[in-house]
């Protein structure tokens, strides 16, 4: 896997553009549904597929809970919901 740092700007909505470099060599094509963390201060990017893959088979392992992954995976939204509500009401202040 390449070592390369390529610099990217986000636009104004919030977008940003993945490196056709980076594409390229991670097999990913324009319409591709990636997943989206923050992990240690940095932006991750994975494709759903492989989350989803990975996700399964803890399951079958047993070694996460439905139950516990379901209220984690609340809760992360409710916050990420307050975050984006408190951007958006910045947003409007500023305006």
């Amino acid at each position: 896997m390449s070592e390369k740092m390529i610099p990217v700007k986000i636009s104004k909505q919030g977008r940003l553009v993945v490196p056709a470099e980076f594409r390229r060599e991670l097999g990913i094509a324009g319409e591709d549904d990636l997943v989206a963390s923050v992990e240690e201060g940095s932006l991750i990017l994975r494709r759903r597929s492989d989350v989803e893959r990975e996700l399964w088979a803890m399951i079958a392992e047993r070694k996460l809970d439905l139950d516990e992954f379901l209220r984690e995976k609340r809760e992360e939204a409710a916050r990420e919901e307050a975050r984006f509500e408190r951007w958006e009401r910045e947003a409007s202040e500023r305006s």
